[in-house]
């Protein structure tokens, strides 16, 4: 799809905003199965949200997104996906906070289910990566 500019020319729009940060978590900094007390819970969901809202400053407003967290694991134990979901909520509260989009809701924001996957130490260190794409 072009668009026309005005001096007879189109031009193609510009490519959706996508980005993806790295976090060097080898080990999920929340899960649903920790049994944490509420107060250590708040102060590492707070920790989390804060790095996000800093991180993506620089992220302009995208109106709606999708996002995607996925942790990168160097070895085949059995692990839940949905037990990382708390680090996925605080994820996309701090884009929230950063006012990238309103709301996280799904008129906002899609939020995908988080996976779990493996990857050779050699190619990867185990750790976190968060991407969000613009959604037009």
């Amino acid at each position: 799809m072009s668009a026309w500019n005005g001096n007879g020319c189109t031009q193609a729009p510009p490519e959706p905003f996508s980005t993806t940060f790295t976090f060097d978590w080898t080990k999920a900094p929340l899960s649903l199965n920790y049994r944490l007390h509420r107060m250590a819970e708040a102060k590492i969901t707070k920790e989390i949200r804060s790095t996000m809202h800093a991180l993506a400053r620089r992220i302009p407003d995208l109106g709606r997104c999708r996002v995607e967290l996925i942790w990168w694991v160097n070895d085949r134990r059995k692990r839940d996906e949905e037990n990382i979901v708390p680090v996925l909520k605080a994820l996309c509260d701090g884009l929230v906070d950063a006012e990238v989009v309103a709301d996280d809701t799904p008129q906002f924001m899609k939020k995908e289910m988080p996976a779990i996957r493996f990857v050779q130490k050699r190619e990867r260190a185990s750790c976190f990566t968060f991407t969000i794409e613009e959604i037009r």
